[in-house]
C-alpha cells in the first residue's frame, strides 16, 4: 500500500491526492526533490536540497563536475540517509550538457536504484 505523495503532485480521477504508484517511484521522488531543491527554497528547512538547477551558469568543466559529485553524495547522505545509501554519483560534463547519475540502495530491501539527470 503507497503511503507517499506521488511526484509530481497529483489529484486522482476521483479528486482525491494521488498517492506514489510503489515505494520505487516515491523515494525517486524524494531524491529527484533533493537534487532540484535549492538550499533556501524551503522556508522552514533553508538548508534542504543541493541545488542543481543553480549550475545553470557555472563553467561546465572537470573542477565544476567533482563539486557536483560531493555536492550531491553529501545532500542526498544527509536528506534520506536513514532511506538510501549512496553507491556513487557520477557527473559527466561534455560542451554545454551535464549528465549527473546517482545510484543507490534502498536499506529496506538492498535494491538498487539509480536516477539520471541530463542538463544543456
Amino acid at each position: 500500500m503507497a503511503t507517499g505523495f506521488g511526484f509530481p503532485f497529483g489529484v486522482n480521477q476521483a479528486g482525491a491526492i494521488a498517492p506514489a504508484p510503489d515505494e520505487n517511484a516515491e523515494l525517486r521522488g524524494k531524491v529527484i526533490q533533493v537534487l532540484f531543491t535549492a538550499p533556501g527554497e524551503r522556508i522552514n528547512q533553508p538548508e534542504f536540497g543541493c541545488g542543481l538547477f543553480n549550475l545553470v551558469f557555472d563553467p561546465n568543466n572537470t573542477i565544476m563536475a567533482a563539486a557536483v559529485e560531493f555536492t550531491v553524495g553529501q545532500a542526498l547522505t544527509r536528506w534520506l540517509g536513514d532511506v538510501l545509501v549512496v553507491g556513487a554519483v557520477d557527473v559527466q560534463a561534455q560542451d554545454e550538457a551535464l549528465t549527473v547519475e546517482v545510484a543507490y540502495v534502498r536499506r529496506q530491501d538492498l535494491t538498487r536504484q539509480a536516477v539520471r539527470v541530463h542538463f544543456r
